[in-house]
Order: structure tokens, then sequence, then C-alpha cells
């Protein structure tokens, strides 16, 4: 099997993530290791807390799968045992203090109120939330699985944010965040940048018994959300977590204040840039940058129970599948049609892929969309009036919440929220990164330049992904005829391009466009952020002309005062922005062909 088709390359073909059982004695879905059939495995099976065991290089990579590849073997990757659940915290004194102040924040907020509330939460309502929940039973395991986060935190930002400035008073101290070497300011003028990491990290009561011990967990849901600079629209790029990619050096801040930097690695799964080899949320956010080409602003970081209490919190979220789905390995069971999911089967929703699409990990990566999408729409549209429903959002988004030091105090993620909240719920696009199978390990993908780069061009020019967003159809001036090649005359210079760039531009341009008259005039005197066309007003065709060969934006052409003599060439800068010849520098305004991509507001989207 291969990465996007039914499994993993594995030989036993066991995905730890479908050891979870539906129990209808106790209402839970709980971990069995042993054959179906057979029960949860006994605390006497157990070994002895703190021992670890080799993991057989071929075994099962399962759903946080950090196999080693080809040419990394020989490398050892351990596995962790359980460790026992925490007890349960106290709270109920000081949840019902934190009701009463957050009854204020209630009746002045809404949807937004809950949004922001979500988003930050209180110290004193989890110990609260805890108690209500009935006690899981202690869980065994052996392996790792995926425990989806999505990011919904950051969605909840967009979803809304209000006035809850009481509840936000308390929250400074229950805020964790996490120095990555970059602080930006909450609020910008500019495009806004968020990525959304869903790790399989032991945090939080009952998840004792998977991740890695003491580790940040691993990258194995991330989303990098694009909000553009006029608040119009978002785009949220899910990145698969077995894509091949280089990950760069990555400074990072050790506990007794020094900084170290971590090696970096080539072309090794994505998900491996956090968590391995004492990695922290900075470097999946440069690996990010270093993938997309685009800035990150902020991070935001939590564990797969955002999803259950979160579902539980709005009371429930709705999903929809276009066939009956029984998936053998997950037990999730649902009839064709629509259902309300939260709790432990809202997290086995976002898991399962077994029966749904090609049963790969791309096929999870849409119902999660899906998901995300339901439960922005659910946030929208409830009031939350209550301030115990306020509450219950608000500690369920940040029980797991991790910040970077930017939006790191109550105010700024105030600041920040109400940045965010401006977005119309129509105007966000889910869309996937495009990948292909990788010819050397079919249990990983590699990516599809051919529409990944045009995607990537369309975030880092602030394109919208989103029908309708954006565009202005109005004062579009006339077609400008454009000249014949032969009469194309221009001077290239390297400003900012690859090594050797102006040379290959003009070999490109004589020998594929057929434009004779181009010439290469060295470097450039000054370096480019972005590539630049100078031309006279007499030479407005063959600017046309050039320009479309280019692919430069509008913003690239400069019109010069005067016309031209006949022998004058125009002036063409290659920037930074220039990758190659026959490489548009100018991102397209419509979604690439072929690349999967959703509408957040789509009720009608079923998992087939």
């Amino acid at each position: 099997m291969d990465a996007q088709g039914r499994g993993q390359a594995d030989d036993n073909n066991v995905d730890p993530a479908d050891q979870w059982v539906f129990n209808p004695d106790t209402g839970n879905y709980e971990l069995r290791l042993d054959p179906a059939g057979q029960g949860p495995a006994r605390p006497a099976d157990r070994k002895a807390p703190g021992r670890r065991s080799a993991r057989n290089p071929r075994a099962g990579g399962g759903d946080t799968d950090t196999r080693p590849l080809p040419v990394q073997r020989g490398r050892g990757v351990d596995d962790a045992e359980p460790a026992e659940p925490a007890e349960p915290a106290e709270g109920g004194r000081a949840a019902r203090r934190a009701a009463g102040r957050a009854g204020t924040a209630a009746a002045a907020g809404t949807a937004a109120a809950a949004g922001t509330a979500a988003a930050a939460g209180t110290a004193a309502a989890a110990g609260a939330a805890a108690s209500r929940r009935k006690p899981k039973p202690k869980k065994s395991g052996k392996r790792k699985f995926l425990y989806w986060t999505a990011g919904v935190v950051g969605f909840v930002l967009v979803a809304g944010c209000g006035t809850a400035f009481v509840i936000y008073q308390q929250l400074d101290g229950n805020i964790k965040k996490v120095d990555v070497g970059e602080e930006n300011s909450a609020v910008t003028d500019g495009p806004v940048n968020l990525l959304i990491i869903g790790t399989d990290a032991r945090t939080g009561k009952g998840d004792t018994g998977y991740g890695d011990s003491g580790s940040l967990g691993h990258a194995d849901t991330t989303i990098l959300m694009h909000v553009s600079k006029d608040r119009t629209n978002a785009t949220a790029l899910s990145i698969p977590r077995d894509l091949i990619t280089d990950i760069p050096d990555c400074p990072t801040k050790q506990p007794d204040g020094s900084t170290k930097v971590i090696p970096g690695q080539q072309h090794v799964r994505f998900n491996t840039s956090l968590g391995q080899e004492g990695r922290d949320p900075g470097c999946t956010w440069r690996t990010v940058e270093k993938l997309t080409g685009v800035k990150i602003n902020h991070f935001m970081m939590a564990d797969f129970n955002a999803v259950k209490d979160l579902s539980d919190a709005v009371d429930g979220v709705e999903v929809c599948a276009a066939k009956d789905i029984n998936d053998p390995k997950s037990h999730l069971k649902l009839t064709a049609g629509r259902h309300v999911v939260k709790g432990e089967q809202a997290l086995a929703f976002v898991r399962t892929r077994h029966a749904v699409g090609t049963g790969s990990d791309l096929s999870r990566i849409q119902l999660q969309q899906q998901f995300i999408g339901s439960l922005i729409r659910k946030l929208k549209s409830s009031a939350f009036g209550s301030p115990s429903k306020l509450l219950d959002v608000a500690q369920a988004a940040t029980k797991a919440l991790t910040v970077d030091t930017g939006i790191g105090t109550a105010s700024k993620l105030l600041d920040f929220g109400n940045d965010l909240k401006k977005v119309d719920l129509n105007k966000i696009t889910f869309a996937t990164v495009p990948v292909l199978d990788n010819p050397r390990d079919k249990a990983t993908v590699v990516l599809d330049t051919a529409k990944a780069d045009p995607l990537f061009k369309m975030v880092q020019q602030d394109h919208t992904l989103a029908k309708g967003a954006g565009k202005d159809k109005s004062g579009k001036s006339a077609p400008v005829k454009k000249a014949p090649p032969e009469l194309v005359r221009v001077d290239v210079t390297n400003g900012g391009g690859p090594f050797g760039a102006a040379q290959e531009t003009v070999d490109w341009l004589q020998n594929t466009k057929g434009a004779r008259l181009s010439t290469n005039a060295g470097n450039a005197p000054e370096k480019l952020s972005a590539t630049r066309l100078e031309y006279a007003p007499n030479q407005a065709d063959q600017a046309a002309t050039l320009a479309e060969w280019m692919g430069l934006p509008k913003s690239a052409l400069k019109k010069t005062g005067a016309d031209a003599g006949p022998r004058v060439p125009m002036k063409l800068v290659l920037g930074k922005d220039f990758t190659a010849p026959g490489s548009p520098i100018e991102a397209p305004t419509e979604t690439p062909e072929g690349v999967q991509h959703v509408n957040a507001d789509d009720k009608n989207i079923c998992a087939k």
C-alpha cells in the first residue's frame, strides 16, 4: 500500500489509532491492544513504569509514525510506556466564583464572546469541568497514535472574539508560551499567518498513556492559516504529516536560559519537525516557512483534548457521511446522513480513515476540515448566554493551548482575536498542500511542485482562494496591444534572483520565446525584493508581451515619463521573488487546478 492508498506500507498494517474500541458499559472509547474480541490490556500485563523498548524499524508507523526513512535506517526510535493518569483537580468553589464573573462577559458577548473565551478560558474553570466528567478507565499502550487537534483553537479566534475582559484578567498565569526567537506584535496592519499545530503530547487527564514522555509531541496535524491584509478572507493550508521535506537548523531555548542550535535534517517526514531531537514549535515554524515561503507571525499548539472538550462544550458538532461508515480499525460506525458527534465520538470521527476516501491520511485531513468548518458554524450561531456554557468553551480551548510570546498574555491574545474576528465565515477556505506518492517510500509523500508552487504564491501575495472575495471587477483598463517577439528589446540584470538568473533568463527569452533582442546586462546596482520592469510609454506593447511571458504582476511594471529611442531597451531587474524563467512571478487569481479545497461555510460536505 502507498501513503495515498489504503493504509501504509507496513508488514503488520496495524494503525494504533484503530485500537480504540467503544465500550457500551462506560459510554467511552477504550484502548485495546489485544486482538479483536479480547478485553483491554490488564494492569498486570503492563511493563513497569519507565521501561522502554526498541521499536522494530519495520513496525507499523501508526498515527504518529516517525519511523526512519530508507536513508535513515539504523537510527533507533523508542516508544514510551504509559504513565498513570493524573487525579482530577479540585475546583468547585473556585469555578463558581469564576462563573459569577463570567456572567457579565456572557451577557455582553454573544457568539463572538464565546470565540474569545475559547481562545483563552480560566484556570479555575478547568477544575470544575474535570470534576463534572466521568472518570475514564486507565489505559495501557505500547504504540502511539494520532491525537488530532487540527487547530480548532485558532479557528475559534476567527469565529469571533468579544468582550470577556473580566475573564481575561485572570488568564495570564494560565497561558502556556514558548519563546521561539520571534516576538511579533499581536496586531499587524498586514496579512496574518498563524501556524496551528496539533500534537500527540502527553498532556491532560487521561492522556498519559500516549506520545513521548517529556516530549512536546510530533507535528501530526499542521495548518497554516493565512488571513488577508484587509481581513476579508482566510486560507487554511493543511500540511500532510508524512510529507518528505527539509528541516532547517533550529535555535531552541533551554531550561537554563541558553540557546541550543539543533541541526537540521534533509528528506525526512514533516512531523519530525517537532519533538524529535529536542525540537520545539519554533522548528516547525521554520520548517513551514522554508517549505511555503510564507512568513509566519504566530503559532498556537494544542493536544487532542481540544476536539473532545470543545465538541462537548458546544453540545456536539454536526458531521455528514455520504455512505455508511463502518471502520473495522477505529470501530467508528455511522449510517449515511447527518449526525451530531461530541466527545470520544467526535475524536473517532476525525481519526478514522480506513472506511472513507482512499483510506489514507489525506482522506482523514478532509474529515478534519469538515469537522472544523462545522465547529466554526456552531460557534458563530450560538449565543452562549449561559455563564457555565461560556466557561465550558473557555476551559476546553485553553486547557492544552500553547502560544508564542507575541500573543502570550491575556491582553495580547484578546487583541489578536479581535483582529481576526473580522473574517466572514463564507470567506474561509480549507485546502491541502498538493502531494504525490514518494517513489522511494510508499508510506510517505512528496511535494507536487507543479500545483504547490502556484498555491504558495497565492498565499505569499495575499490572493484569496475564496470565490468572490477581495476581487475588484470595476475600473478595468482596456488591454494593451502586444508586440511580436522579434521586437521585444530588453536588458536583463540580476538584482536578487538565483546565481546566473540573468543569463538563464536571456537564454530562455531567445531560444524559447524568440526574443533575439534580449541581453544579459550583468548584476543590478542594488538588490530588490520584487522583480521590476522599467519601460517607456512607447514600449508599452513590448512590456505587455514580456509581462505575459514572465508572469509579472502589475506592481512590477514601472513606466517612465518620456518615450525611448528606437534602440533603447527596456530594463528587467530580477528580484528575490524570481525563481526561474517560465515560472510566473505573479500568483494565480484562481485556485490551481487539482488542488483540494472547500469552503468553511459549506454545509453540504459529506465524507465519501
